[in-house]
């Protein structure tokens, strides 16, 4: 039992990386029946009731006001500005495996502003991992942009980058000032947040048009159950229980796998050049997050 345990735990990250690079797929799924912003209302306002049930049913105690305000900046940061990025950016022509590729550089960014905000000091061969990173989403941009299949425009770059700053800002706001904070608890005010910010969006810009298809329906209940519970619990246990350090590496997975997904399922072609990228971004990512 304790072996089969260790097991389960070790495989965690893997389970983690998976459900995480899932939801570029599934937002290719969910959005020629529903707009961007309108699509994430309906799915953060159902993952509000689904945390509001489990911190009923697990009596959690309440936040401060201060804890709550802290959480709900970063829920407009993480979930509000990182998702609303990157389904808008798909939804606007961007392909999946390139969205991915783009906030894929999260940890680079992150150690960057890490460096320049909190004085945490970057050897050598983490500015050479910085600089490989950012030419290898670059050269995939250009590289995209050039095909005939693809038009990338500077609504959806500009969206997919935005989605890379907030999320990069998200996770230095979260570590300064949310010690602490219950997982449950504080997942529910990240997602009220990102809730009414996505509630003022889609009231903005959009017309409330969905189609209810099935595919549409599948693709919502998977971003709620699949990443928005089971993905973020699963991120804030690998914090609680020591990974903190680690986790940062898992996300280098990330770009690859959804890449490999969006392929597989929807025949997303990258060039030779385009592959090359991509692991000089994976090889960057990795120089700047290895601790040795």
């Amino acid at each position: 039992m304790t072996r089969m345990h260790s097991t389960l735990v070790s495989s965690i990250p893997f389970i983690f990386v998976f459900l995480w690079s899932t939801g570029f797929i599934a937002a290719k799924y969910a959005l020629p029946f529903i707009e961007p912003f309108y699509l994430l209302f309906i799915r953060m306002t159902l993952t509000v009731a689904v945390f509001s049930l489990l911190c009923i049913f697990f009596r959690v105690k309440w936040l401060s006001v201060r804890q709550v305000g802290h959480q709900m900046v970063t829920g407009f940061l993480v979930h509000g500005t990182y998702l609303g990025g990157v389904f808008a950016a798909i939804k606007w022509g961007m392909p999946a495996g390139i969205a991915a590729i783009v906030v894929g550089v999260q940890p680079v960014l992150t150690a960057c502003l890490g460096w320049s905000c909190f004085g945490e000091n970057l050897r050598p061969k983490q500015w050479l991992g910085l600089g490989l990173g950012l030419a290898g989403v670059i050269t995939v941009l250009l590289n995209t942009g050039q095909q005939e299949s693809v038009a990338l425009t500077w609504p959806a770059i500009l969206a997919a980058f935005s989605a890379l700053v907030g999320i990069s800002l998200g996770t230095l706001y979260q570590k300064r000032f949310g010690a602490g904070v219950n997982l449950l608890a504080g997942s529910l005010c990240r997602y009220v947040s990102a809730a009414l910010l996505m509630a003022i969006l889609a009231w903005w810009f959009e017309s409330y048009e969905v189609v209810w298809d099935k595919q549409l329906i599948l693709a919502l209940g998977w971003l709620v159950f699949g990443l928005s519970v089971t993905a973020i619990l699963l991120l804030m246990y690998m914090i609680r229980e020591g990974e903190t350090a680690k986790v940062a590496s898992y996300f280098y997975l990330v770009p690859p796998v959804a890449s490999i997904e969006a392929w597989l399922l929807f025949d997303e072609s990258l060039t030779f050049l385009a592959i090359i990228a991509i692991a000089v971004t994976v090889i960057g990512v990795y120089l700047v997050i290895k601790r040795s």
